[in-house]
């Protein structure tokens, strides 16, 4: 009887185990119910658009995401811009004239951040070929070279001498 009821203990333990674990990994949602709109299309644009949004102050969150002050006020930003009738596109460049392009969760793609991440890969690129062509000059310098007849005759005369 005792070991019947240890083992659905031990069980239940695991199961509630991983049931934390589950809800943990659950995404976190820090919008409360007086921010949400009432028209729900409104909302799930709001959702979406917050979702692509970089909390400034947590900086690898969402502002859907976090529960800071500044996430807060700009999710409701968020949603006024969305009242007065803008579109998901106009509400996001309203946010990156204001805040800039770091505001975005995934950057837009243009010259800047292609040299952002163009660089590393260029700068990679080079030292390879740095390395490949001093490995090549070093090869050919570094081959045997012939000894000139008077060389040869005076390792030739040390030779004998030491016999």
């Amino acid at each position: 009887m005792r070991l019947w009821l240890l083992r659905h203990l031990a069980g239940l333990c695991l199961a509630v185990a991983a049931l934390a674990v589950v809800l943990s990994a659950a995404p976190a949602h820090a919008v409360q119910p007086d921010e949400m709109l009432a028209d729900p299309a409104l909302e799930a644009r709001a959702r979406d658009i917050s979702a692509g949004l970089r909390c400034l102050v947590c900086q690898n969150e969402s502002i859907d995401a976090s529960e800071a002050d500044l996430a807060r006020d700009l999710r409701l930003l968020v949603r006024k811009r969305l009242v007065a009738g803008d579109s998901d596109q106009e509400v996001v460049d309203y946010m990156v004239a204001r805040y800039g392009e770091f505001v975005l969760l995934r950057p837009r793609f243009d010259w800047q951040t292609l040299a952002l991440w163009g660089t590393p890969v260029v700068v990679l690129c080079a030292g390879a070929g740095f390395a490949f062509l001093s490995w090549r000059g070093r090869r050919r310098q570094t081959g045997p070279s012939s000894l000139s007849p008077e060389e040869a005759a005076r390792v030739e005369a040390l030779l004998r001498s030491g016999e």
